[in-house]
């Protein structure tokens, strides 16, 4: 069943481009480890399976909390713990899954748990606690976003409908983590390279930004990255490109030298 929302036909309407919020009952959920499978290079997909009932992602940019072990087990035998945000990829009401994608750090919970996660092993999630929709009725669509975006910006793609454009611009460290997009939208696709250098210290994607052919019309705009040249790239979009505040949204999925950030950057 895919996890993209049914919209209503008045969003075909000019005046129904507003982006709209939904809020879904938080609620926390025991997951099973059913299948982990490389993706790229640098990324792991986990197909979780268990108590999804109620479950609702209706926002291809929505977040769910994941629970991690964060150290030896203090004096009650249990470890801390520490929660990260990530993308719901795909959720399969039917089958009762849900697909997480990782990008594998050097360090950190996230990534020591994908590097050993093994079927049969447990993972505690929460919400997402709701869901931030973008209609589709735009010109075309402008998607920018490193590695942390990919599951996202992959999402986005698949709910695109047949007849509508994007264009894509993707941050990774070189050819190895570039993966295959599926969307019934006709996507045009450049990916930046960092060449070994360390994630968020590179103007890659402001240097792709640049040399991008932007189509004529209106546009939604959509940017996450490191939370710096989300900003930036926001800015950007705006003094250069003609892009509406109102038809944009800029995120920094994480912040060099922080842990745990999730930075907003809209009007």
């Amino acid at each position: 069943m895919p996890t993209s929302p049914s919209l209503a036909p008045q969003e075909f309407d000019p005046a129904a481009r507003a982006p709209r919020r939904v809020r879904h009952e938080p609620r926390r959920r025991e997951l099973e480890v059913k299948r982990v499978e490389h993706v790229s290079a640098h990324m792991l997909r986990v197909t979780l399976g268990g108590d999804l009932a109620g479950f609702s992602s209706l926002g291809f940019d929505d977040h769910v909390k994941l629970f991690f072990p964060d150290g030896p087990a203090g004096v009650d035998g249990e470890p801390p713990i520490a929660s990260r945000d990530y993308t719901p990829r795909r959720f399969n009401a039917a089958a009762s899954t849900l697909e997480i994608e990782f990008v594998l750090h050097d360090a950190g919970p996230a990534t020591r748990w994908a590097k050993q996660a093994r079927s049969g092993q447990s993972l505690r999630i929460g919400g997402p606690r709701g869901s931030f929709i973008v209609p589709t009725n735009f010109d075309w669509h402008l998607l920018i976003g490193d590695d942390t975006a990919l599951p996202a910006i992959a999402r986005r793609l698949e709910e695109l409908p047949a007849g509508s454009r994007a264009v894509v611009l993707v941050e990774v460290d070189g050819p190895a983590d570039e993966i295959a997009f599926e969307s019934a939208a006709h996507a045009s696709v450049t990916w930046a390279h960092r060449n070994g250098a360390e994630a968020g210290t590179t103007d890659v994607l402001a240097k792709g930004l640049k040399t991008l052919r932007l189509p004529p019309g209106d546009y939604y705009a959509w940017v996450a990255c490191e939370s710096l040249n989300a900003k930036a790239l926001r800015a950007h979009l705006i003094a250069d490109h003609g892009a509406n505040p109102k038809w944009m949204r800029a995120a920094g999925y994480w912040r060099r030298g922080a842990v745990a950030v999730h930075d907003n950057f809209n009007d």
